[in-house]
C-alpha cells in the first residue's frame, strides 16, 4: 500500500474547511437573512478583484478570456432576475431578505460543482506533478464568470434596495421644528 502524497493530505485537510463554507452558502442562499452593511460590499470587492486579477492572468489568451467574458453577463442576467423573485422585508428589526430557494440550490450545486472539479483537477496535476491548470480550464473560468456576474450583481442589488429603503424612511419621517 503506497502512503499518501502530500497533496492528498492536503485536500483531506481542506475537506471539513469546504464542507463547512459549502453548508454555509447553502444556508445564505435558501434561507431568510438579515442585510449586514459590510457583506454585500465584500461580496462586490471580492469578485471584482478576482475578475480584474483573472482577466488579466489571461489577457494574453483570448479564448480564455472570451469564456470568463461570456461567464459574466449570464451570471449578472441570473443575478437581476435572482433579484426579482427575492422577498425583501422592511422591518423595524431591521432589513431582511430571502433569495429563491431554487436559484439558491443551483448557485450552490454550481459552486460545490466547481469547487470539486477544482479538486479533482489539483489532485491530478499534482500527482502527474505538472503546474496548476486554473486558467487552462477555459469551462472553469466560465463558470467563475457565471458566478462571479451573479453575486456582483445580487450585491449592487442589495445595496440599492437599501438605499432605497433608507430614503423612503428619511422622507416619511416628520421634521420637527424646535420652537
Amino acid at each position: 500500500m503506497h502512503a499518501p502524497s502530500s497533496s492528498a493530505i492536503i485536500i483531506l485537510a481542506l475537506l471539513p474547511l469546504l464542507a463547512w463554507r459549502v453548508y454555509m452558502r447553502f444556508r445564505r442562499m435558501v434561507g431568510r437573512q438579515r442585510l449586514s452593511r459590510a457583506r454585500p460590499w465584500i461580496t462586490l470587492g471580492i469578485f471584482s478583484a478576482v475578475i480584474l486579477l483573472l482577466a488579466y492572468s489571461a489577457h494574453g489568451h483570448a479564448e480564455r478570456l472570451s469564456w470568463l467574458a461570456a461567464g459574466l453577463p449570464i451570471g449578472s442576467c441570473l443575478g437581476l432576475y435572482g433579484l426579482r423573485i427575492t422577498r425583501f422585508e422592511p422591518t423595524p428589526h431591521g432589513l431582511f431578505y430571502t433569495p429563491n430557494a431554487y436559484l439558491g440550490i443551483a448557485m450552490s450545486l454550481l459552486f460545490v460543482g466547481r469547487i470539486l472539479y477544482r479538486l479533482v483537477e489539483v489532485y491530478d496535476v499534482a500527482a502527474a506533478h505538472g503546474k496548476p491548470a486554473f486558467l487552462r480550464s477555459s469551462p472553469t473560468l466560465a463558470i467563475f464568470g457565471l458566478i462571479a456576474g451573479y453575486y456582483v450583481v445580487y450585491a449592487v442589488g442589495l445595496l440599492l434596495w437599501r438605499n432605497r429603503v433608507s430614503r423612503a424612511t428619511r422622507e416619511s419621517e416628520p421634521i420637527e421644528l424646535e420652537a
